[in-house]
């Protein structure tokens, strides 16, 4: 429980670093990674906020030796809170009423995914079935990937209404998702006896691989996606994307078993579909119209 608080105070500190080290920075996007790249190792608050989910990173590694998949994610998403506080105090981000209940109602669910959870009745694998695995992960990767290319598409179009960033918080979250399986399946390779031995099963395992593609292709998504768009409200959305994906598709994955008792599984059922519900139904624009651009001066003849 320490290592997951540890892991959202981390994960939402270094969210809000980078999105206010982004608007400092000249406009960038994933058609130039490599500019993308040199412009926010370049900044000193970037790197600080990327040390801050690296650390994040190696608690959650820890979460997932000792708590089931579905406990973890519900401890992860709580928080949420935590990042709209600080967005709204660093950044200066308000979100609309509806967006507050959208994100209320998101919390609600996660509640009803912790308290289908019973300590020592849930069962906690360490690893899947490599086949498995990568049947779940790879279609997951393209549509993340087709998703985001989709809505950068529009993004392009000069009379498009203002995006508020669902799309891109679930083409991220999607890719997200598949380095939280892989981070899984990491942990249950590390141990303390035959490190040797450990490391090269690991390296026959996907999972290293699975990582390294969605680090480099998440980072360099994600920065141009939360330039763009207010941390406050893309930032839930990945997460609750990243959440739902692990936790119903690593349950089953992994084979930690759904709760036996009826009350236990309606909640978890119920809270699952509820999240599924309100991002479906969250707003896709900012109802703030564009700025208009600056009149020109009249000049006589």
């Amino acid at each position: 429980m320490a290592a997951a608080l540890l892991a959202n105070t981390l994960y939402s500190l270094g969210f809000v670093l980078e999105k206010r080290a982004l608007t400092a920075l000249p406009e960038v996007t994933i058609r130039q990674p490599v500019r993308l790249l040199r412009l926010v190792v370049g900044s000193p608050l970037w790197i600080g906020g990327s040390l801050a989910l690296a650390a994040g990173f190696a608690a959650q590694l820890v979460v997932y030796r000792t708590l089931p998949i579905a406990a973890a994610q519900g401890i992860f998403v709580s928080g949420l809170v935590l990042l709209v506080l600080l967005s709204a105090r660093l950044l200066g981000e308000e979100t609309s009423g509806r967006e507050r209940y959208a994100l209320g109602a998101i919390l609600l669910a996660l509640l009803m995914v912790v308290l289908s959870l019973r300590e020592g009745a849930d069962t906690v694998s360490q690893d899947a079935p490599y086949p498995l695995v990568l049947l779940v992960c790879v279609p997951s990767l393209a549509a993340g990937v087709w998703l985001y290319g989709s809505a950068e598409r529009r993004t392009r179009n000069r009379h498009r209404r203002p995006t508020t960033g669902v799309e891109y918080g679930v083409a991220v979250g999607l890719l997200y998702g598949v380095s939280s399986l892989a981070i899984k399946g990491v942990s249950g390779h590390l141990t303390t006896d035959g490190i040797g031995g450990a490391v090269l099963d690991l390296l026959g395992s996907p999972y290293p691989y699975l990582l390294a593609f969605t680090g480099v292709f998440g980072l360099v998504m994600s920065q141009a996606a939360l330039q763009r768009c207010r941390a406050s409200l893309i930032v839930p959305v990945c997460t609750t994307v990243t959440s739902l994906f692990t936790a119903v598709l690593g349950t089953l994955s992994f084979g930690e078993a759904l709760p036996e008792q009826p009350l236990r599984l309606a909640l978890r059922v119920a809270g699952t579909a509820l999240a599924v519900a309100v991002l479906l139904t969250m707003p896709k624009h900012d109802a703030s119209p564009q700025p208009s651009p600056p009149a020109k001066e009249l000049t006589s003849p």
